[in-house]
């Protein structure tokens, strides 16, 4: 069997390692990332589920989409890995049994300059709906007590 002169199948077959392309090459039917694209289907982003704790940091480069069920008083710190324009949500559920609440890093600006208060009762359920306008700032919005 010679490897140098291997060649896939024309159906099936499986490659495995880095694929190089010499200039100019394209491959058609999949999106491509530097290219405006109208997509036909649907699109969406995980959701990355994050760890209460007495100080949470996002980590903007594994998600656009956050969710946290509260089981301590949490800081939202200023979150890692920032890059403007990206947008997305962060559900955050209460406790089942206790009221917690959440305050953020500076990073964070809200309307009228003021971080909001979440909903209290027990396993409510609000989304901060945010965009990120540089690496150090965030515009965001509570939306509370969505049922």
């Amino acid at each position: 069997y010679d490897l140098a002169n291997a060649a896939l199948p024309k159906s099936g077959g499986t490659m495995t390692g880095a694929i190089t392309f010499a200039a100019g090459q394209t491959i058609s039917g999949y999106g491509a990332i530097d290219t405006a694209q109208t997509w036909t289907k649907g699109q969406r982003g995980e959701v990355t589920a994050l760890t209460s704790a007495s100080t949470v940091t996002i980590d903007m480069a594994d998600s656009n989409n956050f969710s946290l069920t509260l089981a301590h008083n949490v800081t939202l710190a200023n979150p890692s890995n920032l890059t403007a324009g990206q947008s997305g949500a962060v559900v955050i559920t209460q406790g089942s049994s206790t009221s917690y609440t959440v305050s953020y890093g500076s990073y964070w600006k809200f309307p009228g300059g003021t971080a909001p208060t979440l909903t209290t009762t027990a396993s409510a359920v609000d989304v901060i709906a945010y965009y990120v306008e540089s690496a150090t700032r965030i515009t965001a919005r509570l939306i509370a007590d969505v049922k």
